[in-house]
């Protein structure tokens, strides 16, 4: 076990109990305000290109992915009330801890995409599957303001997949080739100090 694995087991755990009233918490708030599950889940693309199946907390009604898997602008109208201020301060993120736990995930690595979208990496960007994914990385950071950039595209879909999907991959390299206790900390505290000013 290397060490950045021992952190991820370690954290996960820790997280997961000290956060468990929180958990609780949005977990009412959730089947209080809108139909459907909790969690939502997902199919991602994972480590070795192995698809693996992502834990979210549900911020969108039942049933909006099948309009779209790209989420426009701050308040786009498939987001629930309570969606939107799990995704402002990243806490829809925090059941990918049991991801952690199973090994499927890092907290910190490349933010796995949606075959839809891996299908267009280059040979060169799949070498960003040689590692495990993470629940937060560089780009995280770089493109939190990415539903407000999508919502100025005259096409959406098409701006992520010329222009921001490049870029974050561009991030995630940069990690891979940096892949460093000292980077994995500092990514850490910096995903938690954007998360709490929710910027």
């Amino acid at each position: 076990m290397d060490s950045i694995r021992f952190f991820d087991i370690v954290f996960a755990l820790f997280g997961m109990i000290i956060l468990s009233p929180l958990f609780i918490l949005i977990a009412l708030c959730i089947k209080c305000t809108s139909k459907g599950s909790i969690f939502f889940k997902q199919r991602r693309v994972g480590k070795n290109n192995i698809d693996f199946k992502l834990y979210k907390f549900r911020t969108m009604y039942v049933q909006a992915e099948t309009k779209g898997q790209l989420t426009v602008g701050g308040r786009d109208n498939r987001i629930t009330t309570v969606g939107y201020y799990l995704r402002k301060f990243k806490l829809d993120e925090l059941p990918q801890l049991v991801n952690v736990l199973l090994g499927q995930m890092s907290l910190v690595g490349p933010r796995p995409e949606v075959r839809k979208y891996v299908n267009y990496y280059t040979n060169e960007q799949l070498q960003v599957l040689n590692v495990l994914p993470g629940i937060t990385d560089y780009a995280s950071i770089a493109f939190r303001n990415e539903n407000e950039l999508l919502a100025k595209a005259e096409n959406p879909e098409e701006f992520y997949i010329q222009h921001i999907m490049p870029q974050k991959i561009e991030l995630n390299r940069k990690f891979i080739e940096q892949r460093t206790l000292k980077n994995y900390f500092s990514i850490l505290f910096a995903t938690i100090l954007t998360s709490v000013k929710g910027k």
